[in-house]
């Protein structure tokens, strides 16, 4: 029986002022603290050149800035008249808190388990209530005694997603128990068969029927239990599961029930007593009498861990993990929710997406988040509220608290089949005496539940001391200098380049990351999977300010409205987001095909999904921050589960672009992590593109070309590509020579109901020729001034190296890594809006994004001109910066006209797309079309190059 303690109490800041606040609630919610003066963030602002970011009065620029903030002890009082029925136990119980202590009527009452942040906070308070009774919660979010930092720098506590919030969550109440009861049933699945925990809380010897029953069960066991006072723990193993038992799975919210009564024994005939270890599983002849106590407890039936070939495998199949980290971004509350139904909505939006595991970084989230994912099968990873890159356990405050954040994690989400792995914290470094406590948490872990799986860390070490042997998986970055990822943040040391084999190497659809594998695997053999993959940032969305009415004001934001506004950027900003949107989801699918090629990675990551409103403002999501998707076509659910899901066809790709000479010639293989195996025979098809290019798709009598290729033959059932592998389907050959124009193609694969679409890029061969009435320079030399002033045509393309253009970045293929906030030594450039209405573009099929066919191009450099002019292809800038950049402009100049490329085509012409392109320029100089509007000066111009 409960009684619910919510509703009105007073509060007591340190500084002696009164409140009232609604319980359950924080201080935030109910508007109480101080100004956010950004004493919490997580990173100086010094990249985004925002000097008033040091000035306790301006507006936080790095993160989203909370109404209200108060660190420190909080005082919540209230009166209560209670009388408890006759003879029962009473507890006070917190769902969830910080620090906290009781006062009953002054009194301080001990914790009756131990405490953590992340699990309900319980005294007993038998005996202590009655009339007026004055109870006192000491809600304290400084930590005392507790790893501070640690905590504050984790997403449980960081200002950053979360907040730092003061106050108590959830369930706040009184239940009463009998004398003795079942404080705890834990149900523990293995194979065909299950272990059953009780735990007994008794404040007087006892002797008792237990009675488990479950129709997951074969039978209903019950045994005699007797004790002392005090606490018990009553195994019952190896009960053996129905043979028709429903399994917990990927999708699939299989559950069940088991109970547990504790029942007077009316006489005794000689049954024996159930030692503290291992009951016996007696049924003896006793007439029950009453019964004492019951407690059910809802359960699923699952195995999870690796499958032998370091492999994660969930019933014995092998899955394929697509995760996504959660960092408790929850702007209009500031804290997690607290209700299953919150619950479901949140991972029904992310399972929208393909999403099949929840990884919480650096926080575990309320035991409702469980529940929910229970019910959906939907698998969760939660991490201890721990990000310390320095010298993790080494304090003593931190090795004392960590132990009971795990011990109590792990023991109060045991029944819940979701919760199937579990590190240590996010990015944790430390020094000999951390390393062996990291051993000494992971083999207590696996003492107290051996059904789920444990690591010292995420990305611990960020990948630099390889593998932690007593591990059960690894997720990184990379191992030691190779990589699991396709891209990662530049550093000081490389210039601020961009890592990875999407920015760095000619595109395929073949790259894996096999070659690392091989390496890892001389030293580990455990299930690997990539760790916060993607992180390509998008530009703001502004509509979504107006979502902001709750604990957080989006200052971060309008400032980087104003300056949009400011650069006169708003009527276009709407297609810059959707630019670099389109080419994140790109990047996102490289990333995830790029693991689906590499039979021996478990699944990866990603960082991630959501929006991450701070740490420099890291809008990387295909949602914004509220989780909801962006109102663009890029962010639609059902694209970004075209590749982000259980079974995919691949196409190993060895580059985009052809000439229509040549054979397009690349193995087909067959992901397939789902249930049931895929049956039928291969089929391609190569057709053109169905929409979003500009002119120049077709062929020259306008129709619509097709080939349709088997790449393997036979009846479906002769084609089968089973559950759990990575199967090769055969070669898949395609002439191109019914090509005649420059066209972006469709190449489908289908195997019955699924298929995989890849954008291929052909063009006729051309012998490039400069216009004989186009003078082509590399200078602005002085015959280039002499052709302007005699009104004639200049194509100035400039080699493309800082030498060359003084004014100028050098450009990535990808956006930014995260945020320039974050990572300041990177560039910041966000790939290319192309004006495909532009008649340069006849001839060079394009979307109004970048897309592979501009790999070489992308990859090279733009200028940055004196202010915003009109643009053929313009370089997106960082919000942070939004400098007027171009790879492509037109322009009246000196009496003539002219165009500029920062491109250095004349330096890629080994590549197709750059040949293809080349000649579309030269085809729309020397036609009459070529009639720029825009005037630019020459001292302009000739401030671009030199």
């Amino acid at each position: 029986m409960v009684y619910s303690l919510e509703g009105q109490w007073q509060v007591k800041l340190q500084d002696g002022s009164l409140w009232q606040m609604q319980v359950p609630g924080t201080l935030d919610e109910n508007q109480i603290g101080y100004k956010d003066a950004g004493a919490n963030q997580w990173h100086p602002d010094e990249s985004l050149g925002n000097d008033a970011i040091f000035d306790a009065d301006a507006p936080i620029a790095t993160r989203l800035t909370r109404k209200y903030t108060y660190e420190g002890e909080a005082r919540l009082t209230r009166k209560i008249s209670y009388l408890p029925p006759e003879g029962k136990r009473v507890f006070l119980e917190v769902e969830r808190a910080r620090c906290l202590r009781l006062l009953v009527n002054g009194q301080e009452i001990p914790d009756f388990e131990e405490p953590s942040i992340s699990t309900p906070h319980v005294f007993e308070v038998t005996g202590l209530l009655g009339e007026d009774t004055e109870l006192a919660l000491l809600s304290d979010n400084s930590y005392p005694g507790l790893p501070h930092d640690a905590i504050v720098f984790s997403s449980a506590a960081t200002d950053e997603t979360q907040t730092n919030w003061n106050g108590v969550l959830g369930y706040v109440r009184l239940r009463t128990e009998e004398p003795v009861f079942l404080q705890a049933v834990r149900v523990y699945p293995a194979g065909d068969k299950a272990d059953v925990q009780l735990v007994i809380l008794a404040d007087r010897p006892y002797e008792y029927r237990a009675v488990i029953s479950s129709k997951a069960l074969a039978e209903s066991h019950e045994t005699v239990v007797r004790g002392e006072k005090g606490c018990r723990e009553v195994w019952m193993r190896d009960l053996a599961l129905a043979e028709d038992v429903k399994r917990w799975d990927e999708y699939e919210g299989n559950l069940y029930e088991l109970s547990v009564t504790l029942e007077e024994l009316a006489t005794e005939t000689g049954s024996s007593e159930a030692p503290a270890e291992q009951a016996e599983n007696t049924v003896s002849s006793e007439t029950p009498a009453d019964v004492v106590c019951s407690r059910t407890v809802t359960f699923g039936v699952r195995d999870f861990g690796d499958d032998g070939t370091g492999r994660l495998a969930l019933n014995g199949r092998k899955i394929f993990v697509r995760s996504e980290a959660n960092c408790a971004e929850f702007p209009e509350s500031g804290h997690p929710p607290m209700t299953v139904e919150e619950w479901t909505e949140v991972l029904s939006m992310f399972k929208s997406y393909g999403v099949n595991l929840m990884r919480f970084h650096s926080h575990i989230p309320p035991e409702a988040a469980f529940t929910a994912a229970d019910r959906m099968g939907i698998m969760m990873e939660p991490e201890l509220s721990h990000w310390n890159p320095k010298t993790a356990f080494e304090a003593e405050d931190a090795w004392e608290y960590y132990q009971k954040e795990l011990r109590q994690t792990i023991l109060t989400l045991a029944n819940h089949p979701s919760f199937v792995m579990l590190t240590l914290g996010n990015e944790l470094w430390t020094g000999e005496l951390g390393m062996e406590r990291m051993n000494q948490l992971i083999d207590m872990a696996h003492r107290l539940d051996s059904t789920r799986l444990y690591a010292n860390g995420s990305n611990a070490f960020y990948g630099t001391a390889g593998c932690h042997p007593k591990s059960d998986f690894y997720t990184s970055s990379g191992y030691y200098e190779h990589m699991l990822r396709g891209i990662c943040a530049g550093q000081k040391e490389t210039d601020g380049l961009l890592q990875g084999h999407i920015n760095n190497q000619y595109p395929n659809a073949r790259a894996d990351y096999e070659g690392s594998m091989e390496k890892l695997r001389q030293t580990y053999a455990k299930p690997v999977f990539g760790f916060e993959v993607g992180q390509f940032e998008v530009l703001p969305d502004f509509d979504e300010l107006e979502d902001f009415r709750g604990i957080s004001d989006p200052a971060n934001y309008r400032l980087i409205q104003d300056k949009v506004r400011a650069k006169g950027l708003e009527p276009v900003w709407k297609k810059y987001v959707e630019a670099t949107g389109e080419l994140s989801r790109i990047g996102y699918r490289e990333e995830t095909e790029a693991v689906m090629r590499t039979a021996s990675m478990s699944g990866l990551s990603l960082l991630g999904i959501q929006d991450f409103p701070g740490q420099g403002t890291a809008l990387v999501g295909m949602l914004n921050a509220h989780l909801q998707p962006k109102p663009f076509d890029f962010a639609r659910p059902e694209r970004f589960a075209e590749f982000f899901c259980p079974q995919l066809l691949l196409v190993l790709l060895e580059k985009y672009t052809y000439e229509n000479t040549e054979i397009l010639r690349a193995e087909v293989k067959v992901a397939n992590y789902g249930k049931e195996s895929i049956k039928g025979p291969v089929l391609c098809e190569l057709k053109n593109a169905r929409s979003g290019c500009a002119a120049g798709n077709a062929a020259e009598d306008g129709s619509v070309h097709r080939r349709v290729t088997p790449v393997s033959s036979g009846s479906p059932e002769s084609c089968v590509f089973p559950s759990g592998e990575l199967t090769s389907a055969g070669i898949l050959e395609i002439p191109l020579d019914f090509v005649q124009v420059p066209s972006r193609l469709d190449l489908t694969i289908t195997v019955g109901p699924t298929e995989n679409t890849y954008p291929i890029w052909v063009y006729p061969p051309t012998a490039l020729q400069c216009p004989e009435n186009v003078y082509e320079t590399e200078k602005l030399d002085d015959r280039a001034r002499e052709v302007l002033k005699a009104g004639g045509r200049v194509y100035l393309s400039p080699k493309s190296d800082a030498e060359s253009l003084p004014s100028s970045i050098r450009t990535q293929f990808t956006t930014d890594f995260w945020s320039v906030g974050t990572f300041p030594y990177q560039e910041g450039s966000m790939g290319q809006l192309i004006d495909t209405e532009h008649p340069i573009f006849e001839n060079f099929p394009t979307e109004f994004h970048t897309n592979w066919q501009w790999w070489p191009m992308a990859t090279r450099r733009a200028v940055i001109l004196p202010r915003m002019i009109k643009f053929i292809i313009t370089e997106l800038d960082s919000y942070a910066y939004l400098r007027p950049m171009a790879q492509l402009f037109e322009c009246r100049c000196g009496g003539g006209k002219l165009i500029f490329s920062s491109m250095g085509l004349q330096d890629l012409l080994q590549y197709p797309e750059a040949r293809a392109l080349q000649n579309s320029i030269y085809r729309y100089m020397e036609s009459d079309r070529f009639a720029p509007e825009q005037e630019i000066l020459m001292d302009d111009i000739a401030a671009l190059v030199r």
